[in-house]
């Protein structure tokens, strides 16, 4: 609120007015005081060497503005040659080094990448459109650990593996999407090279800076040439790779349709091939769960990330005796949620990472409408005209088959049904196509586990969501992909 009255005061009123010209409880501007040298061009980086591309050039726009922040070098197919040829070249050299070597190598790219810390937060934020408080929090922190986890694992592979002798697959495409660029790009760098393999990564159109940010890490750390190879550009450049002959391995994380295409692409070859695609996860809310906390990880699941996370809890079954209870929850804090610049301290949400991102997202908001489920935007925020935005909302009235309750949006939009009974939970959480995450909230034990044991689902949060760790293995079944990244499971992905 903005004003009280009070009868003592000269005027009869209290301003409560902050300095933000809000209310007393709105949060003062605290903007990033950071700045990143962002160069106005960057090409490839082919054998240890930045080079220019042979294709064109596309901008990469800040969503926040719609400013470009510099022009990317587009890849073609003689690009893709020379970084693969070079990927070929340095692998009997890395595979050969001691795995103690290999592990320094990783070490000292964890340590480099903590060095410039918010450096490449100020990046991901100002090229992804996502806050600088996950950027700074979640994603760095957790590329850096991923890079000294691998470390750990890259003279032990015969411990993870007993009996076995382990060798590395060989070549690895890797093509990485543009929700989380730096940590995704951490994900796939650091068990490959673990394990002795040479990499050529395919950073999204949208989101290059800090994949390019990182082969530079690669450099400053005497990397060997060719080991690690960064090559940009929009479709064309990720099929390129995908269908070049000398690749052993494909990685790849997106969209469900692209991986499909994938699949048939290599299902004819030799290459091998793992998937990390989309999801239409549930969030499942018993009436004896902790319904505060159960709020607060669904918002975090969801609405911190802005929905752009293959695994966000976007339908959330609550028990019908508490539905009511649990939507006006939702209703209040959502409305708390601030909406804004990302390189804003204070923000909760940023900006949606492109204008065809938020066309998609328009799109389902509307048939959401038309398709008969009531649509609540309690969130009061006012965003700049300048940018991509959509503010925080949710669904309820929504049944099994209706779009926004099948489809995935990738977006911070939420559709909310009731269940009666765990049967009735278990049915209506599996009923999708997908099969990547999912969440429990209750206070009992044993249907905690019961539960997970009947979700189809590569990962079940218990009380808690969202919650990643580098020795945790992160996967799907049915169209969420298949084949596991992190933990020792992600390793045998990278060995033969």
């Amino acid at each position: 609120m903005n004003t009280n009255t009070r009868s003592d005061h000269p005027t009869g009123t209290l301003d409560l007015r902050g300095a933000s010209g809000g209310g007393i409880f709105d949060y003062d501007p605290a903007p990033e005081s950071v700045k990143v040298k962002i160069d106005d061009s960057y090409g490839l980086f082919i054998d240890g060497q930045f080079s220019g591309a042979s294709g064109s050039s596309f901008a990469t726009v800040n969503p926040s503005n719609e400013e470009t922040l510099s022009m990317i070098g587009s890849a073609d197919g003689s690009d893709i040659d020379r970084a693969v040829a070079a990927a070929r070249a340095a692998l009997p050299g890395w595979s050969g080094l001691p795995g103690i070597v290999r592990g320094k190598y990783l070490y000292r790219i964890a340590r480099r990448i903590q060095e410039r810390a918010r450096e490449l937060a100020v990046l991901e934020t100002m090229d992804g459109g996502k806050p600088i408080k996950e950027s700074r929090d979640v994603d760095v922190p957790l590329a850096a650990a991923h890079f000294f986890y691998h470390a750990g694992w890259a003279d032990k592979l015969e411990y993870a593996f007993p009996g076995k002798k382990p060798e590395p697959v060989g070549v690895c495409g890797q093509i990485i999407p543009w929700n989380f660029p730096l940590l995704m790009a951490a994900w796939k760098i650091a068990p490959a090279l673990a394990c002795g393999n040479t990499v050529v990564l395919k950073p999204a159109e949208t989101t290059s800076l800090t994949a390019l940010r990182l082969a530079e890490i690669c450099q400053e750390v005497g990397l060997p040439k060719g080991v690690v190879n960064v090559v940009t550009g929009a479709g064309e450049t990720g099929s390129a790779l995908v269908n070049h002959p000398d690749v052993n391995k494909i990685a790849f994380t997106g969209s469900t349709a692209v991986g499909k295409i994938i699949a048939k692409a290599t299902a004819a070859t030799n290459k091998r091939l793992t998937l990390e695609l989309g999801g239409k996860s549930p969030n499942i809310i018993f009436e004896d769960a902790s319904i505060d906390q159960a709020i607060e990880g669904v918002i975090g699941g969801i609405y911190f990330n802005q929905g752009h996370v293959c695994c966000a809890g976007s339908r959330v079954f609550v028990q019908e005796s508490i539905l009511d209870t649990v939507t006006q929850k939702l209703n209040d804090r959502l409305a708390s949620l601030r909406v804004g610049d990302p390189l804003d301290k204070n923000t909760d949400l940023g900006a949606i990472n492109s204008s065809e991102q938020l066309g998609t997202i328009n799109k389902y908001l509307d048939i959401g409408g038309n398709e008969g489920a009531v649509r609540h935007d309690p969130n009061p925020s006012s965003v700049p005209e300048k940018g991509y935005w959509c503010k925080p909302c949710f669904f309820t009235g929504v049944q099994p088959s209706h779009t926004i309750a099948r489809e995935e949006i990738f977006g911070p939009v939420l559709a909310v049904m009731s269940f009666r009974t765990p049967d009735e939970a278990i049915s209506r959480a599996n009923n999708t196509p997908y099969g990547l995450a999912a969440g429990v909230w209750t206070d009992k034990g044993s249907k905690i586990f019961d539960m997970a044991s009947k979700l189809d689902a590569g990962v079940v949060w218990l009380n808690t969501y969202n919650q990643f760790d580098p020795t945790s293995p992160f996967g799907g079944y049915k169209e969420s992909g298949f084949g596991r990244e992190g933990g020792r499971h992600g390793l045998a992905a990278y060995l033969k």
